[in-house]
């Protein structure tokens, strides 16, 4: 019984001793949580996708609260959500404008030629070192599915070989940008209703040997709105800075040769025609 009891006493000293210490430990090293902080966090949509630029929604809202970014920063939260947590915080929400992705080729593997069967990693970044992959074009999509992998809110669906970006769900959190080892991804704005789906650089016979999508660089959109469009080399662009960006009706007065320039609509419906066996 004595054994017992010095173990008890023993035990009950040793709890007492922790006790205090733990009491000391945490009066003197407390680190005392911004309220502000979980406010933030209320009102941010909690995506946690990481396309402010923060590790996460918790980060990101510390960097509000701390005045080192705007709320506009969060690509997720809609104007109303942006407002709300400037109007909490007493800041300026920021003048930022929406984003959306583009994977700027037309490549799919109807349209472009395809090499020697591929044997290597299904994936982007390692094609591209293995000789660049199944395809022809060494500029445009691989189409392996990293920037979908990417993707935390499934807004790029890969058809026919060739990524395609679904607007009315991606938010240009920009992970897909990231993604992709050739660069063929840009972030443009949000109305944007049209794009070059073209990324090589090449002249137009080499493209055209390679890529029946692809901007020949003609300059027949840069002559008939010389506003909207730029062509560097042999590849046009369209011009995102513009007061005004090209509309449908423009894009079926130019009347593009090989399909390159294109409304999203069209580009997106001639990829599913085109995955059923249709033409396009």
């Amino acid at each position: 019984m004595s054994t017992l009891w010095i173990a008890a006493i023993v035990m009950g000293v040793l709890a007492l001793v922790l006790g205090t210490a733990i009491g000391i430990f945490v009066k003197f090293f407390k680190v005392d949580r911004d309220p502000r902080i979980e406010l933030v966090l209320e009102l941010l949509p909690g995506a946690n996708c990481g396309g402010c630029g923060r590790a996460g929604c918790a980060d990101f809202a510390k960097a509000v609260v701390a005045g080192e970014v705007q709320p506009f920063r969060c690509p997720v939260s809609s104007r109303e959500q942006v407002n709300a947590i400037a109007f909490a915080l007493g800041v300026d929400p920021g003048d930022g404008f929406a984003r959306r992705a583009v994977v700027c080729c037309s490549g799919d593997n109807r349209q472009t030629q395809m090499r020697k069967f591929y044997n290597g990693t299904i994936d982007c970044a390692a094609a591209s070192m293995i000789g660049g992959g199944p395809k022809g074009c060494r500029y445009g999509c691989i189409g392996m599915g990293n920037c979908a992998h990417a993707c935390p809110f499934g807004a790029i669906e890969v058809i026919n070989s060739l990524a395609v970006v679904h607007q009315e769900i991606c938010v240009g959190c920009g992970k897909c940008v990231d993604a992709c080892p050739r660069g063929v991804i840009k972030l443009v704005p949000a109305q944007s209703e049209a794009h070059v789906y073209c990324n090589s650089p090449e002249k137009g016979a080499v493209k055209r040997s390679l890529c029946h999508g692809g901007c020949i660089g003609c300059g027949k959109c840069e002559k008939a709105f010389p506003a909207k469009f730029k062509k560097t080399g042999f590849l046009a662009r369209v011009d995102y800075e513009a007061e005004e960006l090209p509309t449908a009706e423009d894009v079926a007065q130019i009347k593009c040769p090989t399909g390159a320039l294109a409304t999203e609509t069209r580009h997106y419906e001639a990829e599913k025609v085109s995955s059923r066996g249709g033409n396009k």
